[in-house]
C-alpha cells in the first residue's frame, strides 16, 4: 500500500504473485506513476507471438489528466522482443518503443462510443486493473501483422534473389542440362 501524504488516503497497489493491481480512477486522481521491469516469461498472452520468452522490458504507467481534464493512463514500454520472421521463419530482434494514452471510461456504452472514433483509444476503468495484462495488451496491439526481417538482411535473401533470377530466365536450367549431354 502507498499512502498519500496530502489527504491521508490509501492508494492500493496489490502485488499478487508478481501481478500489480491498481484502482484506475484513484491512480489518475492522485497522479500516480509506476515503473519497473517485466520479464517476458510472466507475459502469458504475449508468449504466443514471441520466438522465445527470454529477456525483460522496461515499463512506465502514469495517471494523468489531458487538456480536457479527462482521465488518461499513459503506458510506455521499451525493450527488445524476439519475433519469428514470416518470410524465413527465423528469429529476429524487434525493438519496442511503445507509448499509448488510454482514455478511462466508466462503462461499456462509453467504450463502444469511443470505438467509433479510431483516433482515441479507450479502456474500461476498473478498481482492480492488472497492469501486466494492460502492458501485454498494448504490446500485442502494437505488433506488426506479419513480422519480417528487412528484405536486404533476411537470411532467405539469397533464396529470394535466386527465385527472381529464375523468373527472369525460366529456361536457364534447361540450357545447363543441354550442355551436360
Amino acid at each position: 500500500m502507498i499512502f498519500d501524504t496530502k489527504e491521508q488516503k490509501i492508494y492500493h497497489a496489490r502485488h499478487m504473485s508478481a501481478r500489480i493491481v491498481i484502482d484506475a480512477h484513484d491512480f489518475v486522481r492522485f497522479s500516480r506513476s509506476l515503473h519497473g521491469n517485466i520479464t517476458l516469461d510472466k507475459c502469458t498472452r504475449l508468449k504466443d507471438y514471441l520466438a522465445n520468452n527470454r529477456g525483460d522490458l522496461k515499463y512506465e504507467i502514469n495517471g494523468i489528466l489531458n487538456k480536457n481534464d479527462q482521465s488518461i493512463l499513459q503506458v510506455i514500454v521499451k525493450g527488445e522482443i524476439n519475433l519469428l520472421c514470416q518470410r524465413c521463419l527465423s528469429e529476429f530482434a524487434y525493438a519496442l518503443n511503445l507509448k499509448s494514452d488510454l482514455l478511462l471510461v466508466n462503462n461499456e456504452e462509453e467504450l463502444s462510443y469511443l470505438d467509433e472514433d479510431e483516433s482515441i483509444e479507450g479502456i474500461l476503468a476498473t478498481s482492480d486493473m492488472d497492469i501486466i495484462e494492460l502492458i501485454e495488451e498494448e504490446i500485442i496491439l502494437s505488433l506488426p501483422i506479419s513480422p519480417r526481417h528487412k528484405e536486404d538482411i533476411c537470411p532467405e535473401k539469397e533464396l529470394i534473389n535466386s527465385y527472381k533470377l529464375e523468373k527472369k530466365q525460366p529456361f536457364a536450367k534447361l540450357s545447363k542440362l543441354k550442355n551436360l549431354q
